[in-house]
């Protein structure tokens, strides 16, 4: 049903598979309100669970927040990390161990308005539960979502936002100007 609404829509999901049962996979450009059903209905359409982060507020409405934890949602307070990066690792790393799936799911700019660089976390978790990092890009010139590209990550902040920059090649957000450029805010 999820890809029937997408295609009413004029959009479609590319998606060639997962290279592994743990990853995180990142959504860029994140520019509208319309990206979260557009990825919730992408998610349904290739039928795979991911847990993803959202702002604490959110969860704290009543029976939204309820829904939004069903879906797979985590709260975060944005100004007070709580070791969530550090728990998300071992998390992934205990998947791993019992070979079930987990997948996290979130926009490194962290916002819906412009921000002159990423937040990092994806990056440490990824790196210290040394798993793949999927890229996942909402193109609204395509009308597409895609799920197709893969990287793991070398340690080397630099090579490899130049490299998942090389990758994304320049979707377009449904705002364009809102985009983060693809560099971290401080040094991982």
């Amino acid at each position: 049903m999820a890809q029937a609404v997408l295609r009413a829509l004029g959009w479609r999901v590319r998606f060639d598979g997962l290279p592994a049962r743990q990853g995180v996979l990142i959504v860029y450009p994140h520019t509208s309100n319309w990206d979260f059903p557009l990825g919730l209905l992408a998610k349904w359409t290739v039928g795979i669970d991911v847990t993803f982060w959202g702002k604490d507020a959110l969860f704290r409405i009543p029976l939204f927040g309820r829904w939004l934890r069903w879906l797979g949602g985590v709260p975060v307070d944005r100004q007070s990390a709580n070791g969530i990066v550090g728990q998300m690792a071992r998390e992934l790393e205990a998947a791993r161990r019992d070979d079930r799936f987990l997948w996290l799911a979130l926009s490194p700019e962290g916002t819906r308005r412009y921000t002159d660089a990423w937040r990092s976390g994806f990056y440490h978790v990824a790196l210290q539960a040394q798993v793949p990092v999927g890229l996942v890009c909402f193109d609204y010139a395509r009308r597409e979502v895609g799920v197709q590209r893969f990287v793991r990550l070398s340690g080397d902040p630099r090579a490899d936002l130049a490299e998942i920059a090389r990758q994304f090649n320049q979707p377009v957000g449904k705002r364009p100007a809102l985009a983060a450029p693809i560099r971290f805010r401080t040094s991982p």
